[in-house]
């Protein structure tokens, strides 16, 4: 590289007014010959296509204004291609980060013609060393923390020549040189997938333990503080994120009604975490009391509330409790009248890969639980594997608890336990990892186990009926669902009663948490999932519809507590409404709002929400649910932000985030997506978006983003998109796919080494959504999509934030490293941010959710050009 002595050259030049071409020794002479220094470098490479415009009279490369001569530049095609590109690469080898500057869209990303440079107007350095002009607006802050240097430099300029703009480029990055990504080295490693050759030059970020990558992962943290910290507005920004997600107001979540008590986990800021409650009405939360704060047992805010499950009568309660987002938690037993830990504590029930669960025996002796290996019972490889079920007698060693299932189970095994207090039956579902297939067993009193379903045969899922029976939910040739009553005495599914036959629309399943369908005496409560939005539906014991509690439209409605005959409690929110738990009785037909009401700390009475839909590559019409405030415009400028999942038959139902006012404010449309993979529309909307048929999800997203192209939501210079751990892989593969849609990504946790994935202990897990690396075809299909595998070496993709939790037990941070690794070789603007004491989302901390939130609005605002205008508290009158 030629050896330059920037400052002394620099030095030389006059630091008085611009004026045209009146320095012509710039234009013409230094700043000509450094750009031809950059040239030879291949730093610019695609500029050296640029070509003086002819015939001015000023000779070659000049033409004539109303007061001053300037130089315009022609651009070829393979400029204009390339421009992008080749200033990124330039900021990067100036070692100036990308993400300070933001060049202007209409000159680089379109075929302009003629570039000039006009009307620069005054360029100032203001608090923060923030420049604000006509300048900085069209470059959004290539001149961020620029000094008075800068200014000097451009100070009443009206006119800018491309070789002059190089050379004012130089000097202000040369003044205030914001270091790029931290380097990373490059090992190569080949795998040979069915003759097929892979390789890669980042397997070593894989390896968590190696203090190499965590000397890598620090340098990528600080780097990532060194960029989002300057970017404009953090303080504003937090100060609003903080108004909101730590204001004092209270919510409710996890009802569960036992004996005359009812319990609730309970959200109060500024607490970090959730607690446990229990009280003695819906219709009294001032009579809620403590029972187990994780605040109170660790200050530090790092140990959270997994689940609990009361006993019979009410009197004990099971909590399983873990910390750093691990989600690996012991069960501890608390009597709910003094709030005391009694009896033993049961390790390694609950963990990040199969969950976990209790189940009560009806005398509240002991207890059923779920138990991962322990001690040498497994090698290290499998600890997070092979779950069983035991029992445990209170007062006896946990080394003594009695086997009951689970020898005979997959590696891959999830186990969810049901008791019946009439007669002590035990009902065990158990999930084939996380692809929706299910078997059944039903524990009789006696201590013999039944099977009554298998893997494959689309019995999702069963609850106990009041009759010496089971309601079973099946999908066998009724892909939208379809509700069976299996008699105990046969156990036989095949030859069942239909209760509820198949509709219109799909009935909910669900594993783990509150139950989809409830049975009470006389009445069958059924989640219908429409699409996006959920309702509840009741029928009869005939499986005849009846009247139903009354629901807020366009909603999501779930926590189907039973409360006693055949009234319920439930939960419901919309998109601008927060949650609440509402008692429906069925004598009165009255639904009652109970006190158990969180409260908004905005207000959403401007914001409307809008459905449409998107066509995607295959004709399929794909949902976009559309939030924005009322009056904006559709002309194409404003700022929006999508999300979407698609997997796991997830459905993306309405839910309030009060979070997003914070963009909502500043004008921005947020839309979600409900695509396929997800289950909206039953069994076929996921099939049609797993295993070899991926790829489909990742065309339904874009085809939204085209829409709200399109329709004129917005453009692809002021859209973002936003997700998290499948909804990562989605960020990931649309970003690879799609290097010129969006603007700006943020990707929570994701998934993006699809050949590799499956070699993490949850990674197995996910086998039967994404397939295995072993099969052919699936491999054909990861490869295809495989975000990291399929970045390419001259693309420049656009700005990205990666966020990971060290301890995140269902995607392993190694994905978010290596991803981050491969296109910052790209030399791409990649920030990663790394969290040391969370996980995958569960168990975070407020503080952290509020700095993870902060780090997520400061980015997308200014990738956005969004000029933050501060509302709330922290606005200034």
């Amino acid at each position: 590289m030629v050896d330059v002595d920037l400052k002394s050259y620099f030095d030389t030049i006059p630091h008085e007014p611009l004026m045209g071409c009146v320095r012509e020794k710039i234009a013409d002479g230094r700043a000509l010959k450094l750009t031809e220094w950059f040239l030879t470098q291949g730093v610019m490479d695609g500029l050296d296509k640029w070509v003086p415009t002819a015939g001015s009279p000023r000779g070659a490369g000049y033409s004539t204004g109303p007061s001053y001569p300037y130089r315009t530049f022609r651009r070829s095609a393979a400029a204009s291609k390339n421009l992008h590109t080749a200033i990124r690469r330039f900021a990067t080898h100036l070692g100036m980060h990308p993400f300070l500057w933001r060049p202007n869209e209409t000159c680089c990303r379109y075929r302009y013609d003629r570039v000039t440079y006009r009307d620069v107007g005054r360029v100032r350095a203001v608090a923060g060393g923030r420049c604000r002009s006509r300048f900085s607006r069209e470059f959004g802050g290539f001149f961020a923390n620029a000094a008075d240097y800068g200014s000097r430099i451009f100070r009443r300029s009206r006119i800018m020549t491309m070789h002059r703009f190089v050379a004012s480029f130089f000097v202000v990055t040369a003044a205030v040189a914001v270091g790029g990504p931290p380097p990373t080295e490059k090992a190569r490693v080949t795998d040979t997938f069915h003759g097929v050759q892979v390789s890669e030059d980042y397997r070593w970020l894989e390896k968590a333990d190696d203090p190499k990558v965590s000397q890598w992962s620090d340098a990528q943290n600080a780097h990532a503080r060194g960029v989002l910290d300057k970017l404009p507005n953090v303080k504003a920004i937090r100060a609003r994120v903080t108004e909101i997600l730590a204001a004092k107001i209270v919510s409710y979540s996890s009802l569960s009604h036992r004996g005359e008590r009812l319990f609730a986990i309970k959200r109060q800021p500024p607490k970090q975490q959730s607690f446990l409650v229990v009280m003695d009405s819906a219709y009294d939360a001032e009579s809620a009391r403590s029972l187990v704060d994780p605040n109170t047992l660790d200050p530090t805010g790092g140990t959270s509330i997994d689940w609990f499950v009361p006993s019979p009568n009410g009197k004990l309660v099971a909590v399983s409790l873990s910390k750093g987002g691990t989600e690996s938690g012991d069960v501890h037993v608390y009597d709910s009248s003094t709030g005391r830990q009694v009896h033993e504590v049961i390790p390694r029930v609950n963990g990040g890969t199969a969950g976990g669960d209790v189940a009560w025996a009806p005398d509240g002796s002991g207890f059923y639980y779920t138990r991962y290996p322990r001690g040498t019972e497994r090698p290290a490889a499998d600890k997070d594997f092979y779950q069983q079920v035991y029992f445990h007698a209170f007062g006896t060693s946990t080394e003594s608890d009695r086997y009951e299932i689970g020898k005979d189970f997959p590696r891959i095994a999830e186990v969810q336990l049901d008791i019946d207090l009439a007669t002590g039956r035990l009902l065990a579902t158990v999930q084939d990892g996380d692809g929706g297939e299910f078997a059944h067993y039903l524990r009789m009193p006696g201590g013999d186990w039944h099977q009554f379903s298998r893997f494959g045969d689309r019995t999702l899922q069963a609850t106990f009926g009041p009759n010496d029976d089971l309601f079973v939910l099946s999908r066998d040739k009724a892909p939208r669902g379809k509700i069976l009553r299996v008699t105990i005495p046969t156990l036989e599914v095949s030859t069942a009663e239909t209760v509820v036959k198949e509709g219109k629309d799909t009935i909910v399943s669900s594993f783990m948490g509150a139950p989809s369908i409830l049975a009470t005496g006389a009445r069958l409560y059924v989640k219908y999932q429409l699409g996006g939005p959920s309702e509840i539906r009741v029928f009869d014991r005939r499986g005849r519809q009846v009247a139903g509690p009354k629901q807020i439209p366009v909603s999501s409605v779930g926590g189907l507590t039973a409360r006693g005959g055949d009234n319920i409690f439930f939960s419901s929110n919309s998109f601008i409404e927060p949650t609440s738990w509402y008692d429906f009785n069925v004598k009165t037909g009255e639904t009652v709002k109970t006190s158990l009401a969180t409260e908004s700390p905005v207000d959403f009475s401007d914001i409307k929400v809008i459905r449409e839909f998107a066509t995607s590559k295959d004709g399929t019409k794909v949902p976009v649910n559309i939030l924005m405030p009322k009056g904006v415009r559709l002309d194409g400028s404003n700022p929006c932000v999508v999300s979407g999942y698609g997997g796991y038959g997830v459905s993306l139902s309405p839910r309030f985030r009060p979070g997003i006012r914070v963009l909502l404010d500043q004008g921005v449309i947020y839309a979600v997506a409900n695509l396929r993979g997800g289950g909206e529309y039953g069994e076929q909307w996921h099939l049609q978006g797993n295993l070899t048929k991926k790829q489909n999800v990742f065309d339904d997203f874009a085809s939204v983003l085209r829409h709200m192209i399109e329709r004129r939501y917005t453009s692809s210079s002021k859209l973002a998109i936003i997700g998290g751990s499948n909804g990562g892989l989605l960020m990931g593969a649309t970003m690879v796919q799609n290097p010129t849609l969006v603007k700006a990504v943020v990707s929570h946790v994701g998934i993006y080494d699809m050949l590799r994935v499956e070699l993490s202990p949850n990674g197995a897990f996910n086998i039967p959504e994404f397939g295995t690396v072993k099969i052919p075809a699936q491999f054909k299909a990861l490869y295809a999509y495989s975000p990291y595998h399929n970045v390419k070496g001259g693309v420049t993709y656009p700005p990205v934030l990666f966020l990971t939790g060290a301890n995140d037990p269902r995607v392993d941070p190694m994905q978010s490293r290596k991803m981050t690794a491969r296109l910052q070789a790209t030399s791409s603007p990649v920030l990663l941010r790394t969290s040391d004491d969370s996980g995958h989302g569960g168990g975070t901390p407020l503080n952290e959710r509020i700095a993870q939130s902060v780090d997520v609005y400061v980015f997308l605002c200014h990738e956005l050009g969004i000029d933050y205008r501060p509302v709330g508290k922290g606005a200034t009158p």
